[in-house]
């Protein structure tokens, strides 16, 4: 349990304060509009499922206030800086941004199945009593007189009005049918299948976000759920309930007028709206500097390097940036993690061929003169990530798979620097690198610099600062058979360092408890950009071998979200 609270205390207590807004929230409107006298006659008609209606939508408002603001990349990125002088644990859950974001539209999904559940039982009701299929109190407040169509209390004005009829007619039904058909279609477009094989049905489906806000602020304006309001002298609905003749005739039974709620939605979401329109464009104003290239390279292994200058671009270690290329599509952004260290005058991306855009990216630069400028690009960045605090630790495990090892080429390009400029504000005193691929062509682009900080090391007698280790997933005969010629050789026949390649996986288990015991009293930082499985694997290992005991060892997991 001590492990546990280290490794997750902050964000299981974030999860519960969110959980507990929830519930509270939920409760509060129940029972609001299950007990509350100006919704007596309401309640007559309708019965629980106004509560259940109303409840649902105050979790809404809660929710889609909070929907926004994770996918604000630049607000992150501001907060991350001011928190620079606060502890990594608190700087850790802005690295769980999609996550948390995933987890409000779920919230936001439930909700919406129940809000319209309860009114479609609600108008249901309000139609059959407008039939005087219930009792005469019911028949009689759905057959109240309203010359200024203002004071009832049915909004089925008449036996001609079917439920259908009014759900395609009126504002609240209108609004309803297109929020939740833009919500289906972005939650359902979301799945991991679609969004990794389809990313373009992702993410145009996903814009509809702007008709789905549209509408959840136009929803209220219909005010189909009414109260009774205060008349003068006033209608008491527990004295006059039972004398219907009565109403209008004697002074304690008025006859009762209803007025629709204000809507409040609006208010609720106004803030995250303005903050993402000025993302937006702060994202435009990026898209129109102009970006250069320096040099392109597209390597054996389908990988695509480019080194790219923009004026006033600053990055830090491990951070991302997205991409658009208006030759393929001029609304799509990619996000590719910079594998340039912060003291090169050019930032660049590794581009692997995963899906359509990547695909038609190579496919312009392969077709490109000799000698000639790349395609038009625009720049969204830096935005901040786990990889950011590496150096804040004083030892870490940096673990990357495949094309994920992105972030760390440019953590060891900081390093080499670092060492060849003998900076002395360089705390990290030992790394441990895992790269795991299952194919040799991938090492090619990563060996060189590995080669070179085998070199620096050396030289400067500190052979001990950085111990690699790199794993081959997948291999045919062939290969182990050259492997087997060449096992006495001095270097890797697959990377030609002296390191040699492993293969298979990596033995987790092995590796922590070797890193436990070669630092039995420092804070480790375990960072991953490899695949959730992985993650929930290394996750799993930090809480087992961190120690409750302060002055031991503690791990710290870190993962690249995007």
């Amino acid at each position: 349990m001590g492990n546990w609270i280290i490794n997750h205390g902050l964000s299981s207590f974030i999860l519960v304060v969110w959980m507990t807004i929830n519930i509270f929230l939920f409760l509060w409107f129940y029972f609001f509009y299950d007990l509350g006298d100006q919704f007596f006659y309401t309640r007559h008609i309708l019965g629980s499922a106004l509560a259940w209606a109303r409840a649902p939508a105050a979790v809404l408002n809660f929710n889609c206030l909070l929907i926004l603001l994770p996918v604000c990349r630049n607000l992150l990125s501001l907060i991350r800086g001011s928190f620079m002088c606060c502890g990594r644990t608190m700087r850790k859950q802005l690295d769980k941004n999609i996550s948390f974001h995933k987890l409000v539209a779920y919230m936001i999904g439930l909700m919406t199945a129940v809000h319209t559940i309860a009114h479609l039982l609600n108008v249901e009701w309000y139609y059959n009593s407008r039939l005087g299929e219930y009792d005469d109190l019911s028949t009689a407040l759905s057959s109240l007189d309203d010359s200024g169509n203002t004071t009832f209390l049915n909004p089925i004005r008449s036996t001609t009005t079917t439920p259908t009829l009014l759900v395609f007619t009126s504002v609240a039904g209108i609004t309803g049918v297109i929020i939740t058909l833009s919500l289906i279609l972005m939650i359902t477009s979301s799945m991991e299948v679609i969004r990794r094989s389809y990313f373009e049905v992702f993410w145009f489906t996903h814009h509809l976000f702007i008709v789905f806000f549209a509408g959840l602020v136009i929803h209220g304006a219909g005010r189909i759920v009414r109260s009774q309001t205060t008349t003068n002298p006033p209608h008491n609905a527990t004295f006059c309930k039972d004398r219907i003749d009565d109403w209008g005739k004697i002074q304690e039974c008025p006859i009762p007028q209803f007025a629709g709620g204000f809507p409040q939605t609006w208010m609720w979401v106004i803030g995250p709206m303005i903050l993402y329109v000025c993302e937006r464009l702060l994202r435009f104003i990026r898209y129109m500097q102009t970006v250069k290239y320096r040099k392109i390279v597209i390597r054996p292994s389908k990988v695509l390097e480019l080194q790219l200058v923009k004026n006033g671009f600053k990055m830090d270690v491990g951070q991302y940036v997205f991409l658009n290329c208006p030759a393929i599509s001029q609304l799509e952004w990619h996000p590719f993690t910079m594998t340039s260290a912060p003291e090169e005058d050019f930032f660049s991306v590794h581009i692997r061929s995963v899906g359509d855009w990547t695909q038609k990216l190579i496919s312009i630069v392969e077709q490109l003169p000799e000698g000639a400028e790349g395609p038009k690009m625009g720049v969204d960045g830096p935005f901040g990530t786990a990889s950011e605090d590496v150096f804040d630790y004083e030892v870490a495990m940096l673990v990357g798979a495949g094309i994920g090892v992105t972030p760390f080429a440019s953590i060891l390009k900081s390093i080499w620097y670092k060492f060849k400029d003998s900076n002395p504000k360089l705390r990290t005193r030992k790394i441990y690198f895992y790269w795991l691929c299952r194919e040799t062509h991938a090492f090619e682009w990563f060996a060189d610099l590995l080669q070179l900080l085998e070199r620096e090391m050396e030289e400067r007698g500190m052979g001990n600062f950085l111990t690699y280790k790199l794993y081959l997933t997948g291999w045919d005969q062939s290969h182990a058979n050259h492997v087997m010629v060449h096992a006495d050789a001095d270097t890797d026949v697959v990377t030609g360092l002296k390191q040699k390649t492993n293969y298979g996986r990596p033995n987790w288990d092995k590796e922590f408890e070797q890193v436990r015991k070669e630092n039995p009293t420092s804070v480790v930082g375990t960072f991953l950009c490899g695949p959730a499985v992985l993650a929930t694997v290394l996750s799993k290992k930090c809480v087992k071998y961190t120690d409750v005991d302060p002055r031991k060892t503690k791990f710290y997991f870190n993962k690249e979200n995007f």
